[in-house]
């Protein structure tokens, strides 16, 4: 039986059209004029003027001072510059305004050897370059294949185990091996006269020749520390228990002795907040009061966006709503704003000075002269008499001692960086009780930058192969369930360990641990201790004397810790370029898992048959 119904003349009943009965009501505010003229009506003619004057008495309006505004200024400043910068690791050095601040904090060694082995072949291969054009424009270029057997690339051996992270990496182990024998190796050389060394030295020459290559090697040398800023073990501000910078600025002879210091600089943007103000070392007297300096100008009236206007017919822009922030009653902030915006708006003036850049800056006072003839002198507000009742927007937080002036670091509003040359994640594992540094980004020996994960799953795969296989397979049984000992681990996944260490007064530390590297078919043999790739992990690592690395239990957050280490370049006085490297520390995504666990029974996965 056909459950369909067929009907006849399908297009004619699709193509009728019916008619529904609609009714449509709406109804419209229209405003109609009484007249065509509205030139009375844009007067807006004040038709009671007494109602208003009564509502001003009301509101307390006629209660207030005559009040002028200001048409002169005169302007009283005077300025100290910082003159020392102590670095963490104990060093002091005169402070020097031709670097940006932050390459002074920031700046890292360039390593040309990481872990015994050399290490950025690309940043070599570049001085091996600048070497062989410095030979070949003085007139020595067939002295450089001299320099090619005494300072050449060696190509690492796949068979031995020291060389298996270049060697496990296929692009890696093909930059080194392309160089080796072809090329001088320029990070070598300027290891050799960084110590001091003397270009030509064993390789025989006499003078001038020797004497001429001499000074090229001094100019090579001056050339190449002039490319990138390049600290001295003593003036590095890193402090890899606390994962982050700290330095501190000192003006010991001027009219007030200062010191200001960056102890908790994570890096990225330095600017005034960044400082503190912190006691002055013993024995440090300030110096002869200077003469201030006086300015004049003419006051201007602040304006900003959605700042109410003071014309009556004139309408603000709609960019800022002071009337549409959200705001509770504990949002103190943000009350003083509206309040700032929409009631005192025209009551503040632009009194603009130029000062220069690293100066710690104090006003005597101001002088003001407003539009009735009257003179007034302003001091500031700021009393260290009483402290609390003072206010001050950019202000030094007193830690130890109290400094009132205004404090412009030299510091870079932009600069370029690159994308990370090393990536370290920390984040909180609650499940095995550690913490993890997880190496994201890794630099190889050539220079480049892979994943962490990448990179380990290589290297793994290169230790596996150089395993003997086992001479008998293992026999066979008939259980369900296996036994693991201990779970495998990625090999970038670095732990940390809770520890107390003697003489603390720190319940926790974190110690930075190892993970066995466990291989299949490896029997007789303690495993191996994985250790880690990055710069940042290694701490401690490539010294004559290995040291245990500790980081303090609080700085990995609940939300995880990222560091990032990345070339960066700016501008700076007259046109100068200045590039260093430096690590730069955010907030990561939050805790997670390693996976790690001990002593787990697993279901048996089923054989296959062939």
């Amino acid at each position: 039986m056909n459950k369909f119904v067929v009907a006849e003349n399908i297009q004619s009943v699709l193509s009728q059209k019916t008619a529904v009965p609609v009714t449509v009501i709406w109804n419209r505010l229209e405003g109609r004029p009484r007249r065509k003229d509205f030139t009375r009506a844009l007067k807006a003619e004040v038709r009671d003027p007494l109602w208003m004057i009564t509502r001003q008495w009301q509101m307390g309006e006629f209660i207030g001072e005559d009040a002028g505004s200001p048409i002169t200024a005169k302007l009283a400043w005077s300025s100290d510059t910082p003159a020392e910068f102590q670095a963490a690791q104990g060093g002091v050095k005169a402070y020097d305004p031709e670097l940006p601040l932050e390459t002074v904090m920031e700046g890292l060694p360039v390593p040309l050897e990481l872990a015994g082995r050399l290490h950025d072949v690309e940043l070599r291969l570049a001085f091996g370059r600048r070497w062989k054009l410095l030979l070949e424009k003085s007139g020595h270029g067939a002295k450089a294949a001299d320099f090619q057997d005494a300072y050449g690339f060696v190509a690492p051996d796949p068979a031995a185990k020291a060389d298996f992270p270049a060697t496990a990496h296929a692009a890696a182990w093909q930059t080194i091996a392309a160089v080796a024998g072809r090329a001088i190796d320029g990070g070598k050389l300027l290891i050799w006269l960084a110590g001091g060394k003397l270009a030509s030295e064993g390789l025989g020459y006499a003078d001038p020749e020797k004497t001429e290559i001499d000074d090229l090697g001094r100019d090579f040398l001056k050339w190449a520390q002039g490319l990138f800023y390049q600290p001295g073990e003593d003036m590095q501000c890193w402090v890899p228990r606390h994962l982050e910078y700290a330095g501190r600025l000192s003006a010991p002879a001027g009219a007030q002795v200062a010191a200001l210091a960056a102890p908790e600089y994570r890096g990225g943007r330095l600017d005034w907040f960044s400082f503190d103000a912190v006691h002055t070392a013993e024995g440090d007297q300030p110096g002869s009061p200077q003469k201030p300096e006086v300015t004049s100008f003419l006051p201007t009236a602040i304006q900003f966006d959605g700042m109410p206007n003071t014309r009556y017919w004139t309408f603000e822009e709609g960019a800022t709503n002071f009337g549409n922030i959200a705001v509770d009653t504990t949002d103190i902030a943000k009350l003083l704003l509206i309040e700032f915006g929409l009631v005192y708006a025209n009551d503040w003036f632009l009194l603009p000075i130029d000062l220069e850049v690293g100066s710690l800056t104090s006003i005597r006072g101001l002088a003001v002269t407003n539009v009735f003839g009257e003179r007034f002198w302003i001091e500031p507000s700021i009393t260290n008499a009483a402290p609390s009742q003072s206010w001050s927007m950019f202000k030094l937080t007193d830690k130890g001692a109290v400094d009132r002036r205004l404090f412009v670091p030299a510091t870079t509003p932009a600069s370029l960086e690159s994308a990370p040359v090393e990536s370290v994640t920390c984040f909180r594992d609650e499940v095995s009780n550690m913490v993890w540094g997880v190496e994201t980004a890794v630099q190889l020996p050539d220079g480049s930058s892979r994943r962490g994960r990448e990179l380990a799953l290589e290297l793994h795969a290169k230790y596996q192969a150089a395993v003997a296989a086992p001479p008998e397979a293992p026999p066979e049984n008939a259980a369900k369930i296996a036994y693991i000992l201990m779970t495998s681990i990625a090999e970038h996944w670095i732990p940390f360990i809770p520890v107390h260490v003697d003489g603390d007064n720190r319940e926790i530390q974190l110690q930075r641990a190892a993970m066995p590297r466990l291989l299949e078919g490896q029997k007789g043999v303690i495993p191996e201790k994985i250790a880690p790739r990055t710069r940042i992990l290694r701490e401690g690592l490539d010294q004559e004397h290995p040291t245990n690395y500790f980081v303090a239990e609080e700085e990995v957050e609940r939300a995880g810790t990222v560091i990032e280490t990345r070339w960066q370049r700016c501008r700076w006085r007259r046109g100068r370029v200045v590039t260093w490297l430096g690590h730069e520390r955010t907030v990561g995504r939050g805790e997670a898992s390693s996976g790690l666990a001990f002593d787990t029974v697993v279901p048996k996965p089923p054989r296959k048959e062939l």
